[in-house]
């Protein structure tokens, strides 16, 4: 019997409808708009937004706020009732031939859902305890993460870890201002450099993550951003200056909830795998040939999801590469690039979701990759 994760006497959470729209400028939300007014999902309905703006990707990317005010004006213009309180997480840079995109995640009615007792999409979303300049980079946000992981896992209905398949999360970087606010109330940051403060926010979230599901036991503070045996296969961190807690979009499966879509999960054990990228669309259910192609897909895939990192060792393969090395051109942004390529060209199209600074969220050097896919267009189970 599902457990009653939303005070709804007992009734299973509703299913899911799951949508990527391309984004064709730095403040077009029309893909949304036209979801809604076309009938394919109710305004007041959309749970989360997960996209790709094409900014810098670092600490002053203003596409990420432009994106984010495009998005909940139309939310808002729909009839939301509260589109402030949405989660939009928004990966900034799109790199090489990675393309802007968002996916849309939101309820639907279940007498609209296709019928199934296979596991199909659940998706919880849920907000963590506002975290402090001084908590990032220290196993307080890790226990701040892993509560909030823990509620968005009741609300989407799995008590099972093993079911969880993606956590997208946003979470408070360090700013100048942060940094100041905490010395005046006598505190210190773990850090005091704000574009590093990038990557330890995501790290010290993955962590969280990885407690809450039972990955890891709880580190300590001279493990987190340091110990690279410990990770999340399912995490996928980004932060940003545009709040001050974690934003949790939990995605994962249910039986018996219905709908059309499934999700699934693996590892890249480097910049290369792409046989981790089809091995999280196999999890995801898709049933494919040994040596697959992207015209296999079949229009079945809605989206991947994966973080990566340059490999700490400056080598993939064995080959010697001079990421870490370059002083003109930052490695955030070189990794993304050709991870972005890779699996562009497993997919066959380039609005993938590539997000980088992925310490502790997948193996050192790889990352982790999530897959949903649309079951309904060949009655696959």
């Amino acid at each position: 019997m599902p457990i009653d994760v939303a005070g709804r006497g007992g009734r299973m959470p509703d299913p899911i409808e799951v949508r990527k729209v391309p984004i064709e400028s730095v403040t077009d939300a029309s893909g949304l708009a036209r979801l809604i007014d076309d009938g394919v999902i109710e305004a007041h309905r959309v749970l989360a937004v997960v996209g790709k703006t094409e900014g810098n990707g670092g600490v002053n990317d203003y596409t990420r706020i432009l994106a984010d005010r495009a998005f909940r004006e139309v939310l808002a213009s729909r009839g939301h009732p509260a589109p402030e309180s949405v989660p939009l997480v928004w990966s900034g840079g799109t790199d090489g031939v990675l393309s802007p995109h968002a996916t849309i995640f939101a309820t639907l009615d279940p007498a609209r859902a296709v019928p199934s007792d296979e596991p199909r999409v659940s998706v919880g979303v849920a907000m963590s305890e506002v975290i402090l300049p001084e908590d990032i980079g220290r196993p307080a946000m890790v226990e701040k993460v892993a509560a909030g992981v823990r509620e968005a896992m009741k609300l989407a209905g799995i008590d099972d870890p093993r079911d969880v398949h993606y956590v997208q999360t946003k979470t408070p970087l360090l700013t100048l201002a942060t940094i100041t606010e905490a010395r005046e109330r006598g505190q210190d940051t773990a850090i005091e450099e704000t574009g590093p403060s990038m990557d330890l926010s995501n790290s010290t979230t993955a962590l969280g993550v990885a407690v809450a599901l039972g990955e890891i036991a709880m580190p300590s503070a001279e493990q987190i951003h340091k110990d690279l045996s410990l990770y999340s296969s399912v995490a996928s961190c980004s932060s940003g200056v545009e709040l001050d807690r974690a934003q949790i979009v939990l995605v994962g499966n249910v039986r018996g909830i219905g709908g059309r879509y499934r999700a699934g999960h693996a590892v890249m054990r480097d910049a290369l795998d792409a046989d981790g990228i089809w091995a999280a669309i196999r999890d995801a259910g898709l049933a494919l040939p040994e040596r697959p192609h992207h015209s296999d897909l079949g229009g079945r895939l809605v989206n991947v999801f994966m973080k990566c990192e340059a490999d700490p060792s400056g080598r993939v393969r064995g080959r010697r590469n001079i990421m870490l090395d370059d002083s003109d051109v930052h490695w955030h942004r070189q990794i993304k690039a050709a991870v972005g390529g890779v699996a562009a060209a497993v997919t066959g199209d380039p609005a993938v979701f590539v997000s980088v600074a992925a310490v502790h969220q997948g193996p050192s050097g790889g990352g982790p990759v999530a897959a949903i896919v649309d079951l309904a267009a060949d009655n696959q189970g």
